[in-house]
């Protein structure tokens, strides 16, 4: 969508809060916002501004439409948004990083439910608790519940029907007691169920309620002289406040509360999420976040938070938070602590999730050590043209005439960021004529990815035309005539401040001068006007050389043809004694050469 366009829409856009979307021609969602005032917020799209990022302005470009949704406040804005974000995926909306890797733990929806692990979150009625990223606490975990959970493992049918017809019989883990035989109906559905309920609250983090479950039943066997029992469950108590002292107890001041600190750089953000549940810690997360736009930090916190307490079935009312943000639920309070245990919480999370970032760039600085030098460069030249697929094959075009003589262009080929001179091409200009570097450029751009196409070769990533906005949209005639332009990225590099312009972008990026990614922009440049220099001048030459040759009495065409290929210029064949080009063309045509040369 261009700024016209939008102007002609924009008095129909009214100046409340709403959530907006950007169409693009098939119908698919290229984003979603958020805005308080929507029309300030579309405006700030358009206009005379510079300082757009490159993949906004490129997302804008790509949209045909924009619609709007109004609501009533930013937090219903925000909720909304935040729906549409999950139910449409859009491609430049921000992404988080998928868990899919962890584990979590599930409670199955069935009759005498059973404990499982699992990577896969399925909608079957079944509850699930985590992701757990730390293997070691998910083993202290299950090997607790095996110790004072006794529950079945088997996947039987455990239906009533099937229980009274006898169709079962116990197993090893009813006699080593850790399954009380709910498949004979040695145990009802009834206190099966309540050890489940229990489970459920210490994986929530409700200690209080499962120590009071188990110092209730511990009492009630005691009172019916069910010593053995009461002693059992004794044990499982002592094993349960073990564990519990093992959590991170923050403070007896601080009840349920979600902390969250956030920090980022140009490409990436992380969120860390402490789960705080009567003054304990009992989870602890750090959610990736792959950045598409210039997102606002407090936005990015947001969207982290509802689906971060969604993920993990928080309850808390307190949410505490580095930097001010709105959240859609009004009954959340929202702070930023300055002093006390509070504050402390905070730095905890901000201390984890500083290390986080600090981590991953450290990754990304080793790994660019470990990158040969083309692929460091290729990788630099990607993230600097924002492309998706990494630059191996690179091809570059330029044209050469002289005052619209003997017009000819050029293809030089890069691969793995070196010159494949096998692949280089010189173009002889076929249907232009006079000095018309615009249609020179269509007409060689055309031919030489309608062959490749035809004979089933492979496209190059990058496409580099030497000139600015003139001969960039002459070669993308070309390429969307061949329907390539979304299979290759196009650009073109004006010489004098060397700007790398876009197709349909009238604003150019300006990479640093002294960056490897344009260095190899500008070797590409300067090897096509090269090659194309040579190519341009060796046919003057021989044009030159054939036209005044054969214009002596007696030296034909094929007499000048060989002379041009044995000395290569007029200069050198002008240099050159009767005996020298006798001995190429015979010595009668090398007289009448030397004597026409003595006289002219």
């Amino acid at each position: 969508m261009t700024t016209a366009q939008f102007r002609d829409i924009q008095d129909t856009i009214p100046k409340a809060p709403g959530v907006y979307r950007f169409i693009d021609e098939d119908g698919l969602i290229l984003y979603v916002g958020k805005a308080k005032n929507l029309r300030n917020r579309l405006s700030s799209y358009f206009g005379e501004r510079t300082d757009l990022a490159y993949r906004t302005r490129v997302m804008v470009r790509h949209a045909q439409r924009i619609e709007f949704t109004l609501v009533e406040t930013e937090a219903d804005a925000l909720l909304l948004e935040n729906s549409l974000i999950k139910r449409y995926q859009p491609r430049y909306n921000v992404r988080l990083k998928d868990a899919k890797s962890y584990t979590y733990i599930c409670i199955k929806n069935e009759p005498f439910p059973r404990v499982l692990l699992t990577r896969k979150l399925i909608k079957d009625g079944s509850t699930y608790f985590g992701p757990y990223t730390s293997k070691s606490r998910l083993k202290v975990i299950l090997d607790l519940i095996k110790q004072i959970f006794p529950l079945r493992t088997c996947a039987l049918p455990l239906t009533a029907k099937n229980i009274a017809a006898g169709k079962f019989k116990v197993c090893l883990e009813y006699h080593i007691k850790r399954c009380s035989g709910p498949c004979q109906g040695l145990e009802d559905e009834a206190a099966y169920n309540e050890r489940i309920a229990q489970l459920k609250n210490m994986l929530k983090g409700h200690f209080a309620a499962v120590i009071r479950h188990f110092k209730a039943e511990m009492q009630r066997h005691a009172e019916n002289l069910e010593f053995e029992k009461a002693q059992r469950i004794k044990e499982q108590l002592a094993a349960f406040e073990d564990y519990q002292s093992k959590s991170t107890v923050v403070s007896p001041h601080i009840r349920d509360v979600d902390v969250f600190a956030i920090a980022a750089d140009q490409k990436e953000a992380f969120v860390h999420y402490l789960k705080v549940v009567n003054g304990a810690i009992i989870h602890s997360h750090t959610q990736e976040m792959v950045k598409n736009l210039d997102e606002d930090l407090a936005d990015l916190l947001s969207y982290a938070i509802m689906d971060l307490r969604e993920r993990y079935q928080s309850l808390a009312k307190e949410v505490m938070v580095p930097i001010p943000v709105v959240l859609p639920d009004p009954e959340l309070t929202i702070h930023t602590p300055k002093t006390g245990d509070k504050r402390k919480l905070l730095e905890l999370a901000e201390k984890n999730v500083q290390f986080h970032l600090l981590q991953r760039q450290k990754e990304e600085a080793s790994k660019t050590k470990r990158q040969t030098p083309a692929e460091r460069i290729l990788r630099t030249l990607q993230q600097d043209l924002h492309m998706k697929d990494l630059p191996l094959h690179i091809e570059c075009f330029d044209n050469s005439n002289t005052q619209g003589t003997n017009p000819a262009s050029a293809c030089v080929v890069f691969k793995n960021a070196r010159p494949s001179k096998k692949d280089y091409r010189h173009y002889q200009i076929k249907t232009v004529e006079g000095p018309n570097d615009f249609a020179s450029m269509e007409e060689v751009v055309m031919r030489r990815y309608r062959r490749l196409l035809d004979e089933g070769q492979p496209l190059p990533q990058l496409i580099v035309i030497d000139g600015g906005k003139g001969q960039l949209s002459a070669a993308m005639k070309s390429i969307e005539a061949l329907g390539i332009q979304d299979r290759v990225t196009v650009i073109g590099i004006a010489k004098k401040l060397e700007e790398i312009y876009f197709p349909n972008d009238p604003t150019p990026l300006h990479i640093n001068k002294k960056s490897e990614s344009l260095k190899l922009i500008q070797q590409a440049r300067n090897e096509a006007h090269r090659f194309s220099l040579a190519y341009h001048r060796n046919r003057r030459s021989k044009a030159f050389l054939q036209t005044e040759l054969t214009s002596i009495p007696g030296v034909g065409s094929k007499t000048a043809e060989k002379l041009l290929a044995h000395f290569g210029s007029v200069k050198k064949l002008r240099e050159a004694t009767v005996a020298q080009m006798a001995e190429v063309v015979g010595q009668a045509a090398a007289v009448k050469i030397g004597d026409y040369f003595a006289q002219h």
